[in-house]
């Protein structure tokens, strides 16, 4: 009897029976789990076997321990209650997506490999794109994620500098190569700096430039470092702006960063991972004011339009510049469409491409431009109010500007602060009491299981962010987590604000 090469039809069908009610009564019941996972470190190691098992196991059996086992060492992003980072859904379209991607298993290297997976791939960054409002001359490629988008943008940047030949002749032991000098704000995401040390670029040659009072990358300060560096004999080629900072959400003036870029023959590249997603809404379609005049910009669907990580949008301007900064092209890898067709593994790092399009289509036409505007602006709504919540009261204070769907905040308790004026404490010590408070208090909210926030420091102070961007979020949690916030301050407060003012640490911090 020859052995069974997979699992049979009917076993797969009995299987995928139960996955599915599971998936069913997750989504339906979202707050079932507590929002932040409650395993100490090592625990899931330490409850799982050493090795893997030598003769194959029943799925029901595996099922079982996914149940038992791996749901309490997730934390779920797909929680109402997750207001930590920039929310990712697992929308049901886009979960059919994905698995109806991962049943046909294709690798969309080549048109040729998988047709449809080319073509819808075009099809539906296309209709994302006149949703966000690009121009139609922009062209994109679905990568996992911005960091890797911002990589692929900062190397297309690298090889448009064709005078230097570093396609070809790299950058190791060349005296003849200048100083590359790359441009971005302190606010800017960690993965700008990253990229330049994956290039060669390295971190010391990325001139993190200061922001205005709204957090923005300054423009004074942008064109005064490139005056400088230029003096000095290096070679700015390339900026990087934010249409919604992580910590903060802040918009850089794009329109006026173009200007420049354009006057000094500099790429720019937009990172627009969170907040291009709300140009769909009319009301904010200003938020990629001068992206038009990018080179390259990306978004990330997989942040606030409900499709399932990983998934980002990368447009280019002109593509085929960007293409001839990847394209290599070996014999095995050659057929008879190559030039009447895209082949996106000219377009990136990777040979190997997953059918990632197949979802966001699903979920483009489930929820069709309108319906998804609606949901943006509901979020930005609720975000507002919160903001408006913290504004109001006392004991609290905003630390940013909320343009979109992140608050950025902070306890500042009248008692703690009367203390130290009492006491005769400087300023710093008052700061650093409120630090101390504050991270405290995060590590109380995150620990009742309801909701989960995160963290920043914003000059110098410690800041909690409240981000609402989860489909499933409603007025409700965003209440509760205001209730809740204000009912821990009280609770932290209640033997007296004297032993925040000394600097023993207390409390817990997650």
């Amino acid at each position: 009897m020859s052995e069974q090469l997979d699992m049979s039809p009917e076993e797969l069908e009995r299987a995928g029976a139960r996955a599915f009610e599971w998936i069913a009564d997750y989504l339906a019941r979202p707050e079932a789990h507590p929002v932040l996972s409650r395993v100490r470190p090592g625990e899931l190691k330490e409850a799982l076997p050493r090795s893997a098992p030598r003769e194959g196991e029943p799925i029901e059996a595996i099922l079982d321990d996914f149940e038992r086992l791996i749901v309490p060492g997730i934390t779920h992003w797909n929680h109402p209650g997750f207001l930590a980072y920039f929310a990712i859904t697992g929308s049901g379209p886009g979960i059919l997506g994905e698995l109806l991607s991962a049943a046909l298993n294709i690798n969309a290297m080549l048109w040729q490999t998988s047709p449809a997976a080319t073509e819808l791939e075009e099809v539906a960054l296309d209709w994302l794109r006149q949703m966000i409002g690009l121009e139609q001359g922009f062209k994109g490629v679905i990568v996992d994620t911005a960091s890797l988008g911002t990589v692929c943008s900062i190397a297309a940047a690298r090889h448009a500098l064709s005078e230097l030949a570093i396609q070809d002749r790299g950058l190791a032991g060349r005296s003849d190569v200048p100083r590359l000098l790359l441009y971005t704000s302190e606010q800017a995401h960690s993965s700008v700096e990253k990229a330049a040390i994956v290039l060669g670029i390295g971190s010391e040659n990325v001139r993190k430039l200061p922001t205005d009072d709204d957090f923005r990358m300054s423009v004074p300060a942008l064109e005064t470092a490139i005056e400088r560096d230029r003096a000095a004999g290096g070679r700015p080629f390339c900026v990087v702006a934010t249409v919604g900072t992580t910590s903060t959400s802040s918009i850089d003036p794009v329109p006026q960063i173009a200007g420049v870029c354009e006057r000094e023959g500099l790429w720019l590249h937009v990172d627009a991972a969170y907040a291009g997603s709300a140009a769909i809404v009319p009301e904010y379609r200003h938020v990629l004011d001068g992206c038009d005049s990018a080179n390259s910009i990306i978004v990330n669907p997989h942040k606030w339009l409900f499709t399932p990580i990983d998934c980002s949008a990368l447009y280019v301007r002109d593509a085929d510049q960007f293409t001839d900064a990847f394209s290599l092209v070996p014999e095995y890898l050659h057929t008879g469409v190559d030039g009447d067709v895209t082949n996106y593994m000219d377009w990136g790092i990777a040979l190997g491409r997953r059918f990632r399009a197949l979802k966001l289509w699903m979920v483009l036409r489930y929820f069709g431009s309108a319906g998804i505007a609606r949901h943006i602006a509901r979020h930005i709504e609720l975000a507002q109010r919160f903001a408006g919540w913290v504004d109001d009261d006392r004991e609290f204070e905003r630390l940013a500007p909320a343009p979109l769907s992140l608050v950025c905040f902070r306890a500042r308790p009248t008692q703690l602060v009367q203390a130290a004026k009492r006491s005769g404490r400087t300023e710093d010590e008052l700061e650093s009491a409120l630090d101390r408070f504050n991270e405290t208090l995060l590590g109380r909210v995150n620990e009742s299981g309801t909701i989960y926030i995160s963290r920043t420091r914003l000059r110098g102070r410690f800041t909690l962010r409240l981000a609402v961007g989860n489909l499933r979020t409603t007025e409700k949690h965003v209440a509760g987590a205001w209730q809740l916030l204000q009912a821990e301050v009280a609770r932290l407060l209640d033997n007296g604000a004297a032993a925040w003012l000394s600097n023993d640490e207390q409390g817990i911090s997650i």
